[in-house]
């Protein structure tokens, strides 16, 4: 196992160092220019000269890339270019609530949507199927910011059980604030993770040995659960690393609807703002999440198939 840890961390890396160039090469090809969109149209070009020197702007594109690089390895990425505040403390404040969010997004998402997918596999063209079906298409079809939208008014806004924007502090009131967020962006992952559920439980449930199970006598609920979703759980767990990617992504979203801060509020309003440094550094946390949730699914593969080995 710690063979293969490492050898997946040294695939990892240069993936990483290309995410850190596409990144740069990006950020360099923006229209417009940073120090106009920070000082505004009324700098004067002595002002517009000291930003550009003070953010290195100046240097040559390879000399900003090394210390980009370097400032991403040493967690010293600089200051914004409007609040002028640390891009790694803003990060570090804003890292916990969006990965609160996709944590208990994606927990509500498997409650949901494993059972609802043996639901649907264990009564197959019967009604609980059908609902079963219905719903995912009905998850699949709503974007969740339009039904994050619906849930902020009608249980936040109309009848006030939610919070309308914020984070909370302590653990309840967090809980509490991460509650109709975190709803939304399940919603579509129990859509996802149930239509999956059924699909590979029929698969299984079809093959000889569970026909064999059952005409030995077994139990229908032993059939179902040990033989059954058990071996189920590797595509299974190829569509939760998925899923977990794009819960991720679509937190950015949901950030931005319910107000609550966030990786992906930052990011956007560092967009809107065209700061550099916090674009940099917001779209970098996005890419090592997407690293290191591959690098999770690999060596949980092996968790869930132990044949599974390096070749």
């Amino acid at each position: 196992m710690a063979r293969y840890l490492l050898l997946r961390l040294a695939d990892a890396v240069p993936t990483v160092f290309l995410v850190l160039l596409l990144v740069f090469i990006a950020m360099r090809i923006l229209p417009g220019d940073p120090a106009i969109a920070a000082l505004g149209d009324m700098a004067t070009p002595e002002q517009l000269a000291l930003f550009r020197d003070r953010m290195g702007l100046n240097d040559p594109l390879w000399l900003q890339f090394i210390n980009f690089v370097k400032g991403v390895f040493t967690l010293d990425l600089g200051n914004s270019m409007m609040s002028n505040q640390n891009v790694v403390g803003l990060i570090l404040y804003n890292l916990p609530f969006t990965i609160e969010l996709t944590v208990v997004a994606m927990l509500m998402g498997i409650l949901a949507g494993v059972p609802l997918g043996v639901l649907a596999a264990t009564n197959r063209n019967k009604l609980p199927d059908s609902g079963v079906r219905v719903f995912s298409l009905i998850g699949y079809a709503i974007p969740d910011f339009y039904l994050g939208a619906l849930l902020l008014i009608t249980f936040a806004l109309n009848l006030g059980w939610f919070p309308i924007n914020g984070g909370g502090t302590d653990f309840a009131s967090r809980m509490y604030h991460v509650f109709l967020p975190a709803l939304t962006l399940a919603f579509v992952k129990a859509a996802f993770i149930g239509r999956l559920t059924r699909t590979s439980l029929l698969e299984v449930l079809s093959r000889d040995y569970v026909r064999t199970a059952r005409a030995k006598g077994a139990k229908e609920s032993r059939v179902i659960y040990r033989h059954g979703l058990r071996n189920a759980l590797l595509p299974l767990t190829t569509g939760l690393g998925l899923s977990t990617l794009a819960t991720l992504s679509g937190s950015v979203a949901i950030e931005m609807v319910f107000n609550r801060p966030g990786i992906g509020k930052l990011l956007i309003s560092a967009i809107a703002e065209r700061d550099y440094a916090v674009i940099q550094g917001g779209v970098v946390v996005f890419a090592m999440f997407v690293v290191v949730i591959n690098l999770l699914m690999d060596l949980l593969y092996i968790v869930v198939d132990p044949r599974i080995r390096m070749k």
